[in-house]
Order: structure tokens, then sequence, then C-alpha cells
């Protein structure tokens, strides 16, 4: 269950990274609302993989 916890936190900060160039700076609400939702998804399911998995491995498993 971790590993899914891990991959949902990845595809979460993807999503996020994606909307930073969509806000235009922040300018624009709708995407800068949409990435610190996905952020904020990305964080809680990192820490509750985190739980399981050790840190050296979430890491190199989000660099791939």
């Amino acid at each position: 269950m971790a590993y899914l916890y891990l991959m949902l936190a990845i595809v979460s900060e993807l999503i996020g990274t994606s909307l930073l160039k969509a806000s235009e700076g922040f300018s624009k609400l709708f995407p800068t609302l949409g990435l610190l939702v996905s952020f904020t998804v990305a964080f809680f399911f990192l820490s509750l993989s985190l739980k399981t998995i050790p840190l050296n491995m979430a890491y190199a498993s989000g660099q791939v």
C-alpha cells in the first residue's frame, strides 16, 4: 500500500508542476488553486508512504 501512496504522490507532484506554467506566475486563479491542491495532496501521500518506505527509497523512486 505504501508504494501506491508513493505513486499517487509522484503523479500529484507532476500535475502540480505542470500547473506552475499554466498559472503564469500565480496570476491565474484556477491553475494556482489546482497546483496548491496538487502539492498538498502530494505531501499528504508522501507522508503516508514514508511511514513504511525509507526516505532514500522514496526519493530514488521519485527521481526515475
